[in-house]
């Protein structure tokens, strides 16, 4: 499923949307959960990994080290261990919390900051183009076809960043005027993501050099593109109003 990072403020009632479609306590005992995140300050076309748990006030995470393992060595132009990366960031944080809520603080993750496809977006041509990110996709993709229902996925994502707060020259106002648009573009590249059609996915985020600023574009590519059966339902679409100028959109998705 895919979730926000957003604040929790402003995207409670999106969580909770999300959530609703994790499995059972029983259903999870043995899963690990695979949380691709957007990576705030990590390197564009590269994926952060770390050995390292995560401590909450809930209690210590496990992390898959062994999966950690296999992705660094099959793809190791590709894959940075940044821990500074996952100490300051929020986007996995977020879901480890929720997660340990409802499967105990021992849950076990396999955590991956996303980098930015900032060649792909700006140069044309697809993120797999480079081949060290084509070496973690496919290593990626064999660790998710060997596992199968072992894994659960949760994808750590924001959509549209508009106004003034994120360089804009419009006030933007939530589910109003020029949001009305954006919208309607988020809800496209939705039904892209929802059907599976990866290319035209990724032709819109390419359009205008993302100017929607999507906050997850690389991770739902990244998880279309080893999960290429996967498909999905839209469950909740929210704008929130971060402050009097600016708007951040962000939705729930299930997939099966």
């Amino acid at each position: 499923m895919a979730a926000p990072h957003a604040s929790l403020d402003g995207a409670w009632q999106t969580y909770r949307a999300a959530y609703q479609v994790l499995p059972t306590t029983e259903e999870a005992r043995d899963r690990t959960f695979v949380i691709l995140g957007t990576s705030h300050y990590g390197a564009p076309e590269r994926f952060g990994l770390t050995r390292k748990t995560f401590v909450t006030p809930l209690g210590e995470t496990r992390t898959a080290v062994p999966l950690v393992d296999e992705l660094e060595q099959a793809a190791p132009g590709a894959v940075r261990m940044e821990d500074y990366c996952h100490a300051v960031e929020h986007s996995i944080e977020f879901q480890i919390v929720f997660l340990q809520h409802l499967y105990g603080p021992t849950v076990r993750v396999l955590p991956i900051l996303c980098g930015p496809f900032v060649k792909s977006i700006y140069e044309g041509g697809m993120p797999e183009d480079s081949e060290p990110v084509a070496r973690f996709f496919d290593a990626l993709a064999n660790i998710s076809a060997r596992e199968g229902n072992r894994l659960f996925w949760v994808l750590a994502i924001d959509m549209a960043h508009i106004g003034v707060r994120y360089g804009d020259a419009i006030r933007a106002t939530a589910n109003a005027g020029e949001m009305l648009a954006v919208e309607q573009r988020d809800r496209e590249r939705i039904q892209q993501v929802n059907t599976g059609d990866i290319r035209n996915y990724w032709s819109l985020v390419q359009d205008r050099h993302d100017d929607l600023k999507w906050c997850g574009s690389s991770p739902l590519y990244t998880f279309m593109k080893t999960n290429p059966d996967a498909r999905g339902t839209l469950l909740d679409y929210h704008q929130w109003q971060i402050d009097p100028h600016s708007v951040v959109s962000f939705g729930a998705i299930g997939f099966q």
